[in-house]
């Protein structure tokens, strides 16, 4: 009797593991959920987007001012927002940085490889290039001094024209199109010889808003205000164009300076 008890019960448990999906009702259809609809964003008027703040400004930092301070901390910035990484990791690793008092290129070589990817880049949630990005900001920083005495205003002042300037932020290490794009295009109405060219997806965009952009001085600040906000628009150039004009919606735009 207690075998049959015991037999009875494994094959219970057996059935609970294989037990096989329920069949449908006769005549009776299973909806599946459809998954849920993103809301809208509204897409901006263009005369918003020349009242855009700066992401300088949004750092704390005052370019036209010309301090060395905010001039390297905008490099530094520069060099967190070039990687591949969300705006809000970059900007959260930005002012790690300045918590840390990592506010110079001699103080960051003082501080060394070790402090910058823990406790520095890792504060800052910046885990997944951290070990790279600190050899390359490191490598910057030790250039930026022996080649312009940690100056860049001094590097600005050597270089011949707007291309050259280019050129020389390009020699440093890490340092990208996309980089130098991003630190130049805020020093326009302050740097003579800044004068980047805007990003092919900020072309797209402006002209999808009806804005041409040639027709504008690319050197005032009314101009770098809205490069910045076409900026923070970059994903709808992935969007079908609106119908009628730019008042129209478009998806969320992905956590990115480039």
């Amino acid at each position: 009797m207690a075998n049959i008890e015991r037999t009875c019960l494994r094959e219970a448990a057996t059935s609970l593991l294989i037990a096989p999906e329920p069949r449908a009702v006769q005549g009776v259809s299973r909806r599946v959920p459809s998954p849920p609809r993103s809301r809208p964003v509204a897409f901006p008027e263009p005369g918003s987007l020349w009242r855009a703040p700066l992401y300088s400004e949004e750092l704390g930092l005052d370019l036209a001012a010309s301090r060395e301070r905010d001039l390297f901390l905008w490099f530094l910035a520069s060099l967190l927002f070039g990687q591949r990484i969300s705006e809000t990791i970059a900007r959260n690793t930005f002012h790690s940085f300045v918590r840390h008092g990592l506010t110079s290129p001699r103080r960051i070589l003082a501080a060394g490889w070790d402090y910058l990817v823990n406790p520095v880049m890792r504060e800052g949630g910046y885990v997944r290039y951290d070990e790279s990005k600190s050899r390359k900001i490191l490598s910057a920083c030790r250039m930026l001094l022996d080649l312009y005495g940690g100056s860049l205003s001094r590097l600005h002042q050597v270089a011949r024209d707007s291309r050259d300037l280019e050129a020389r932020l390009l020699d440093f290490y890490g340092v990208g199109p996309v980089t130098v794009n991003i630190f130049l295009r805020e020093l326009r109405p302050y740097w003579t010889k800044a004068n980047p060219a805007p990003l092919p997806l900020v072309r797209g965009l402006a002209r999808r808003l009806g804005i041409n952009l040639d027709s504008h001085d690319r050197k005032s600040l009314a101009f770098t205000r809205l490069e910045a906000g076409l900026v923070r628009l970059r994903s709808l150039a992935r969007e079908p164009p609106p119908r009628g004009g730019g008042s129209r919606t478009g998806k969320r735009a992905p956590d990115r300076v480039e």
